[in-house]
Order: C-alpha cells, then structure tokens, then sequence
C-alpha cells in the first residue's frame, strides 16, 4: 500500500473503521501495557521497537495515528519526526519522560500533533487519540468546509491554503495556525489560545514562538506586521484575522 502523501492527512477512506494506532516505543514492557490497554479501549495496535522499523512499518502500510516516543535507542525521536514528516502527514502524539517545555514546544513546531508526558494512564493516551482524529476530522464526522476569508481560502480537509489562487507553501503549524484564525474571522484570538489551542500547550510563557509564526505567516500572505492585509495585531489582546478593506 502507498504512503499518504506528505499534504493529506489520511481522511475519508479511513473512516466509519477502528483507529489503526502504530506504537513506537522501545520499552517492551510499556509497549505490552499499551497495546494491551488500547486494543481493550478499541483500537487496532501494531507496534515497533525502533524509529527506523517504525517509519518502514507506516511506509508499508498507513494506520490512523502514530504514538511516537522520543527516547528511542536508534534514532532521536525528533529526528525521527522529521524523518515522518518528510514522508506523511499521518498524525503523531509524542509520548515521552521528557517534561521540558522547550522539547514541547519543538516537537510541536516539527509537526507533531500532541505531546504526552510519562507516566500516563491507557485512558489519558485514549482520549488524546480521539481527540486528534477528532480534530482533524477523521472521526467519521463530515469533512470539514473551506473556510474563506477574502481571497484566502484555508481547506481544512486537504490540508491546502491558497491567496488569490495560489498555493501557500506552508508548514504543519503555520497551516493550523492559519487555520484557527479562518475559522474565527474578525475574531481577535489571545495568544494564551493559541498556544493551548494550535500548540496545545495549555500554560502561558511561550509567546515569542506565536510571534515568530505570525511572522512567518504574514511573509508568505505577502504582508508585514506595519502594513497588515490579513492578520491584524491587537496590542495587549491578540490577533485577529480579516478580509483585507478596499
């Protein structure tokens, strides 16, 4: 079976079925526990020991969501979900020991989807899981509508944004950034929700990296912060996204 290409996250076709979860995690034990406990709360569970065996294993046939830890004895697991992205936009929970709010923030700027410190309970890891299919739509919901705002146009489904008709070349977190502020048009969005929301980092302390994304952002709406278009900047408040005025 072909990988999911690098801007689709596995949709439709993979609905209305139980969650197929690949669990990367070297710890035997753990890793018994787990398939054990999600495969009783209703998954299908494969697993695999290494970063290398787990990106071969989604290369040979795609599941739903993958359970990614970082402490992996081959390759770092950040590495390795650089590696993943490179190849699919499945989603990933990172689950790991390492309870440190800068691997948080960067594993969650590399793509990943939630991050989960040990030790947590089967159930905690189970909502998670339903969570993320939950809000990338692939939990047998409807597909999502485009959101349009202006000439902007943000399709929640495919994963694409266009201005004016032509694509944004955007990472995964500045897609969903993106895409929590299309949802909410003319809406000013603190940042503390932003990062519990898009980062979901549910405390304060991080907000250079929603600048530094709104940055980024705004460079490729072909705009700056002096001379907003799209993303207007509230002082003290937030941001809020608008059609651009004649």
């Amino acid at each position: 079976m072909a990988v999911h290409p690098a801007n689709h996250r596995p949709g439709s076709a993979y609905r209305a079925h139980v969650p197929q979860i690949l669990l990367v995690e070297d710890d035997a034990e753990i890793r018994r526990a787990l398939i054990h406990a999600l495969t009783d709360l209703g998954h299908v569970v494969s697993s695999a020991s290494t970063a290398m065996a787990g990106l071969q294993s989604i290369l040979d046939a795609p599941v739903d969501l993958v359970v990614l830890d970082l402490g992996l004895p081959d390759v770092d697991g950040r590495e390795a979900l650089r590696m993943l992205r490179s190849v699919s936009q499945v989603p990933v929970i990172v689950a790991t020991a390492r309870d440190d709010e800068r691997v948080m923030v960067d594993v969650l700027d590399r793509g990943a989807d939630d991050y989960l410190v040990k030790p947590f309970g089967p159930a905690q890891l189970d909502a998670r899981i339903r969570a993320v299919l939950r809000r990338l739509g692939d939990d047998g919901a409807e597909p999502a509508t485009a959101l349009v705002v202006g000439a902007l146009r943000v399709d929640p489904t495919s994963r694409e944004a266009t201005l004016a008709g032509v694509p944004l070349e955007l990472t995964p977190r500045e897609f969903d950034l993106l895409g929590y502020l299309a949802a909410r048009p003319g809406t000013v969005v603190t940042k503390r929700e932003l990062l519990a929301q898009v980062w979901r980092l549910p405390f304060g302390g991080a907000d250079k990296t929603v600048d530094v994304h709104l940055s980024w952002l705004r460079r490729k709406l072909g705009e700056t912060a002096a001379q907003p278009q799209y993303l207007h900047t509230i002082r003290g408040v937030g941001v809020k996204l608008t059609a651009p005025t004649a």
